[in-house]
């Protein structure tokens, strides 16, 4: 593991030759993209807009192997065992409602998930058949271990779909003492890793999770491209959120014969030039090294931690050790708003970050908050940008 040239990593991103020097810190909710991904997507529009798997002429067959391509570049990526197991999706959002739509819940199947999900891994175990049931965190807002026990013993839960690292405060569950717990049980377990997956590493075959969503915007990759990885026979039960072209291999006007995976959970036309993008971004975040960035994220936030939790005015969403956090502060001043928070830090520091609810508010409706103002780093920022942002935060406490 090494220390990573920020000043040179910044050098592959146009954002930064902006002449406004923003600071960018609303990485949670989208990344960055560098020269790599935005070269990939122009010579897409620019070189050869066909169709992949549907024309036979030369143009189509490019982009057939340039999407294939990036779903085996994306499965080894993940450790997947087979690339069919490597779904393209828009975003985590419709990953997760594929298997929530797919897996033919009833009435009494049980859905475990925790109290700080976002509200893609929330409502759709609201508008489906199943019972939901809902874990609590610890008071720090980590995983409690003990009642998540007691829950599998107590109840045969189906179906355990829980968020991997918290967009809402960063704390990263034990995803895989978690699956072999609830794999003892009997049940499945999903995993949103929207937050982990530009992070940190995530190996699929080692954690043994079943199904798993994140967002390709994230990690670098263009807008409207996401992954579902699944287990390659439970996949395979899945019911299809949607069919039509390119999801079935025949049809009458009575019946249809579906597709072989991965096409048949892929219906239409895709997001060929975002595919393609998305295998650049992830060949980027591999040279730079997931575990550099996640050592160099939280590095900003001790730096940024160790200075401003000693003032009582700042109220710390999650534990206060920066390790249990990774890249994100998220945050409350007393007497603010969170929304105040981020627009006078906009303002006068062109400090760009997120404030509100996050799309987690249910947890803030339960603890009666309004939401928070939320820093997320990523591998680009620095140590100066840091300061900054410090120094605006301290002007603010007054």
């Amino acid at each position: 593991m090494q220390m990573l040239n920020v000043d040179r990593i910044r050098e592959d991103f146009p954002f930064f030759n902006q002449e406004k020097r923003y600071i960018y810190f609303d990485n949670a909710c989208m990344s960055l993209k560098p020269q790599v991904v935005i070269d990939a997507v122009v010579d897409y529009y620019s070189n050869y807009p066909g169709c992949a798997g549907r024309s036979a002429h030369q143009i189509a067959k490019r982009v057939t192997d340039g999407v294939e391509e990036a779903r085996k570049t994306v499965g080894k990526f993940f450790n997947a065992k087979h690339s069919e197991e490597i779904i393209f999706t828009k975003n985590t959002t419709e990953g997760l409602n594929i298997v929530a739509r797919g897996l033919g819940l009833a009435a009494n199947d049980i859905v475990l998930t925790t109290d700080k999900e976002h509200n893609s891994n929330l409502l759709p175990w609201q508008v489906n058949p199943c019972k939901h049931v809902v874990l609590l965190s610890l008071p720090d807002n980590t995983f409690n271990m003990e009642a998540f026990e007691k829950t599998l013993r107590e109840r045969r839960v189906r179906l355990v779909s829980f968020v991997h690292t918290s967009n809402m405060d960063g704390v990263t569950i034990p995803a895989k003492e978690i699956i072999k717990k609830a794999h003892s049980h009997g049940a499945l377990v999903m995993l949103d890793a929207a937050q982990s997956a530009p992070h940190k590493g995530v190996d699929v075959r080692d954690l043994d999770v079943d199904f798993l969503a994140c967002s390709g915007h994230k990690m670098l990759g263009p807008t409207a491209t996401g992954i579902l990885y699944g287990k390659k026979k439970l996949l395979e039960e899945l019911k299809p959120l949607a069919i039509g072209g390119e999801t079935v291999t025949d049809s009458t006007y009575e019946s249809h014969t579906p597709e072989e995976l991965p096409h048949r959970l892929e219906p239409g036309l895709q997001h060929y030039a975002g595919i393609i993008g998305l295998k650049s971004a992830v060949e980027y975040l591999k040279k730079i090294g997931l575990e550099n960035i996640r050592k160099h994220e939280i590095e900003l936030n001790k730096r940024i931690s160790e200075v401003l939790l000693d003032n009582e005015k700042i109220k710390l969403l999650g534990p206060e050790n920066p390790e249990l956090r990774g890249g994100i502060f998220s945050f409350n001043i007393k007497g603010m708003t969170p929304h105040s928070v981020a627009l006078m830090l906009d303002t006068a520091y062109r400090i760009l970050m997120r404030s509100g609810a996050h799309c987690v508010h249910s947890w803030f409706n339960k603890h009666n908050l309004p939401g928070s103002a939320r820093a997320s780093l990523y591998l680009y920022n620095t140590t100066e940008e840091c300061d900054r942002f410090i120094e605006g935060v301290k002007k603010l406490l007054g």
